[in-house]
């Protein structure tokens, strides 16, 4: 019988730098611009490469492994500028310029190449199967699960928060800034936030068959079973 807390086909870590700076959280936005405009070029090329992906999967049961590559390297990059500039804020060590995975970066995703992914499973998984993940991701990331709707001559009006992670992470910013500490409770309860919207980019790129679990793993690392 499988363990039902076996690691995620995606692997998602994060090492929480235990002397932050109180203050460069203030400016880390302003310092990972250059890699804001890498990532738009690469989450297009992401969109190209999971096109031509789908269709290699659903004609030869195959993801092309250069193809692969370059999609866990877009997720790995835009995960690491994450934990640097904006969500959760865990480590001053600037994020390198690279898809490669970097051992010694506190932050890190790692996802086995699969030998071969269903062919039928393609045609549903990335918009049907992940519609529930996607509501409850939206949900703790944009806040669209507490929007409050108000009435107006022109019709309904949405107003969404700026959703749960956002808050935590701006407590623990201001908490950083008072008093030097990084509230470790925070830390932990962000990165299981993470870790699930990670394994859902990963399932709808098409990188894995495997369902995301229904699961928060939290603390710094994938547990191990």
């Amino acid at each position: 019988m499988t363990d039902v807390r076996a690691p995620y086909d995606a692997r998602v870590d994060g090492e929480l730098d235990p002397n932050l700076s109180r203050w460069l959280w203030l400016v880390k936005w302003i310092l990972a611009i250059p890699h804001y405009v890498v990532l738009l070029f690469l989450w297009i090329g992401l969109v190209v490469v999971t096109v031509i992906a789908f269709f290699a999967i659903l004609f030869t049961g195959r993801y092309p492994r250069p193809l692969f590559e370059y999609a866990v390297g877009v997720l790995r990059w835009n995960w690491r500028v994450g934990f640097y500039a904006s969500n959760p804020l865990g480590t001053d060590r600037y994020p390198p310029f690279t898809l490669a995975d970097v051992e010694d970066y506190p932050a890190r995703l790692r996802v086995v190449h699969p030998e071969r992914l269903s062919r039928g499973l393609v045609l549903v998984k990335w918009w049907l199967l992940a519609l529930p993940h996607y509501l409850l991701v939206a949900a703790f990331t944009t806040g669209i699960g507490y929007t409050a709707v108000r009435e107006s001559e022109r019709g309904g009006r949405q107003f969404g928060g700026p959703g749960l992670v956002g808050l935590l992470v701006v407590f623990a910013a201001i908490a950083l800034l008072f008093t030097g500490r990084y509230p470790r409770g925070i830390f932990d309860f962000v990165m299981g936030l993470n870790r699930w919207g990670l394994r859902v980019a990963a399932y709808a790129a098409l990188l894995t068959d495997r369902y995301p679990p229904f699961r928060l793993d939290q603390g710094p690392h994938e547990p191990d079973g």
